[in-house]
């Protein structure tokens, strides 16, 4: 059972106790309130629960299970039922607990409105979508035209053509990048998949990782002890400097930065698409509806860039 009580110590800045049941026993604390309704609530750890306590609210408990260092505890009643228990520690080194729920994380993380302004002075963008992305960006509110391809490497891709007496004949991938949700990042982190696709991704020009979350939720992985995963993707982002992993609070943030971080690569890609083209042996003419269909591998006539072999074709297709 989940219980409130009045702290019978009238000293104490923090007016209620808490007990929460867990396996290995319960998690007694003071607490500043009795629901983070508003705010995130401050708790400190509790030495004894009271012999006779003053018990205001007994609810029982659907689930309470320790994740990293998170507590996740549903409540068995309508409303105000899911709720966190957050471990962390302050600036001055002192450990700390606080209490959330779902309307004070969100107010932890506004919304914010994505702007309007069209980037980096592009009238209109054409964003090529890999054929094998289930739940693709759609950028409907940004000034963007999407074709579904075969991509070489990534899930979002801009082409620029090159320069010359044929202009169009040619066509050299500027940029791309690989979109990930937090559970697909942790999985290809925890099975090495992750650094096939950077592998890749290294031989373009310019390219990134978006990620969808916070980079704090991959201390609190379910099945993975706290600091691994930052370990595994510290050891990858050394390994591959050129390709930036950059971590967005929401989809919509992380499509935002998809559709600037590409048209800013195609306004910035005149000058180095003869050198793309001289290093992969020139291209050939523009075919988008002759593919190979796998990642690594080679799309009809149009330019290849180099890339690490297709080894990694079933697992960045598994992960999507």
């Amino acid at each position: 059972m989940f219980v409130i009580a009045r702290n019978p110590d009238p000293e104490s800045a923090l007016p209620w106790l808490v007990r929460v049941p867990l396996v290995n026993g319960d998690l007694l604390l003071k607490a500043r309130d009795r629901w983070p309704r508003t705010s995130r609530v401050y708790c400190h750890p509790l030495d004894e629960w009271p012999d006779e306590p003053d018990v205001v609210e007994t609810v029982p408990v659907r689930s309470c299970v320790r994740r990293g260092i998170a507590i996740d505890l549903v409540l068995d009643r309508p409303r105000e039922n899911r709720s966190q228990l957050i471990f962390t520690r302050l600036r001055n080194g002192r450990e700390a607990i606080f209490w959330q729920s779902p309307r004070t994380a969100r107010s932890s993380r506004p919304a914010v409105r994505v702007p309007s302004r069209k980037a980096s002075g592009l009238e209109s963008l054409t964003i090529l979508v890999d054929s094998r992305e289930r739940y693709p960006y759609r950028f409907a509110r940004q000034r963007v035209v999407t074709k579904r391809e075969t991509l070489t490497a990534g899930d979002y891709a801009v082409y620029g053509e090159s320069a010359g007496p044929h202009p169009g004949s040619c066509r050299a991938l500027v940029a791309a990048v690989e979109r990930k949700s937090l559970d697909d990042l942790s999985s290809c982190l925890v099975d090495g998949t992750l650094s096939f696709q950077l592998a890749e991704l290294a031989g373009m020009e310019r390219s990134a990782v978006v990620v969808e979350d916070r980079y704090s939720k991959l201390l609190s992985h379910a099945h993975v002890a706290p600091g691994f995963l930052l370990d595994l993707l510290a050891t990858l982002q050394v390994r591959y400097p050129s390709v930036p992993i950059v971590f967005l609070e929401t989809r919509s943030l992380a499509e935002e930065w998809t559709y600037r971080f590409l048209a800013a690569a195609l306004a910035n890609s005149d000058s180095m698409i003869g050198d793309v083209l001289a290093r992969t042996g020139g291209g050939g003419h523009d075919d988008p509806g002759s593919t190979a269909g796998g990642r690594g591998g080679s799309k009809g006539n149009s330019l290849t860039l180099p890339m690490t072999g297709s080894s990694s074709v079933t697992s960045t297709t598994s992960s999507r």
